[in-house]
């Protein structure tokens, strides 16, 4: 991981580096929590270490008033950037803008809030990521009017008897070069806070049918992240994944067609049928590009009290296989 800030560094310049970039963090998000402090400054460190370290931090930035708390409707704590922290950054050569009012007005941002904490941790392990709000502004910085793109995938949604196209979006993106340096692989995140409709079951299974192709932004969708907030929810996107996979494995594998094995639970692997490289032109054969994963959001981090009479370190954290996904073994 590549973003931690080291101990080794002196305090006070330490302080200053936590300081700085995690007011960075509520202008560029313009609503965090401390887990999000904790995974952007300490994401080296053991978990209890880790958010010891944030808490001490953001204590300091909300008394000298460059951060402010707030409490929302889920009762979650969280910060907004105020103008003495504008002013903070600024006299530091940094552009920044209040967030304060927005985040007063927030009664449940906790999607946008699991979103960026995904970002985050992508980061963390040395990946660029997005949050779908600053993957839209990269796909649209150039365009006007009616060539603004709208999704980053293009999709036949099925419901019944009937089917529309739809413009698919990701809640948050994460990109990696692949080793040949030949293609730019694409992970895409669904936050899923409730469970989905039939419309919305229907989407994340055209999704998952598109793993291996190539998306809006020229990249390569290569894995796809369902996060759900609970085991029920989780559940039923497993549900939906394990019928599609039901479904496809009944049918022979040619072009256009998926094939999905669940190789450990939660996980499956996608087998298409794709051109081979360097060999004849034209012939085909079965080949795995990609995966899907279904997990659940570590909800028990942001809600961790550290104390001397703490035992154990909490599951999910950087030093396991489940930041920002679990990857296939």
């Amino acid at each position: 991981m590549s973003r931690g800030l080291s101990k080794e560094i002196p305090t006070t310049i330490l302080q200053t580096l936590i300081c700085e970039r995690a007011l960075l963090l509520a202008n560029r998000f313009r609503v965090i929590r401390t887990i999000d402090v904790a995974v952007a400054c300490f994401a080296e460190r053991p978990f209890k270490a880790a958010l010891t370290a944030a808490q001490r931090a953001m204590r300091g930035m909300v008394k000298g008033k460059l951060l402010k708390r707030y409490r929302t409707d889920r009762f979650q704590t969280v910060y907004g950037l105020t103008q003495k922290g504008v002013d903070w950054l600024e006299s530091r050569g940094k552009e920044a803008a209040s967030s304060v009012r927005r985040v007063s007005d927030m009664s449940n941002p906790e999607h946008r809030l699991w979103a960026q904490f995904l970002v985050l941790a992508s980061e963390a392990r040395g990946l660029a990521a997005l949050t779908e709000q600053e993957l839209l502004q990269e796909l649209n910085r150039s365009k006007t009017g009616k060539s603004m793109v709208q999704g980053l995938l293009k999709v036949n949604v099925s419901t019944g008897s009937s089917g529309s196209w739809v413009n698919l979006r990701p809640d948050a993106v994460c990109r990696e070069r692949t080793s040949g340096g030949t293609e730019v692989a694409t992970t895409w995140f669904e936050v899923d806070r409730s469970k989905r409709g039939a419309n919305r079951e229907a989407a994340l299974a055209a999704l998952a049918m598109r793993v291996g192709s190539t998306l809006t932004d020229g990249t390569v969708l290569r894995t796809v992240v369902v996060c759900a907030r609970t085991e029920r929810i989780q559940q039923r996107a497993l549900a939906v994944i394990r019928n599609l996979a039901k479904v496809q494995g009944e049918l022979v594998l040619i072009e256009g067609r998926r094939h999905f094995e669940e190789v450990e639970p939660g996980v499956f692997t996608v087998t298409a049928f794709v051109e081979t490289k360097g060999g004849k032109r034209g012939a085909m054969a079965d080949a795995v590009v990609g995966h899907v994963v279904v997990q659940l959001l570590p909800t028990w981090l942001p809600k961790a009290r550290v104390t001397s009479e703490s035992q154990t370190e909490l599951p999910g954290w950087f030093d396991e296989n489940y930041l920002p996904y679990r990857l296939p073994g």
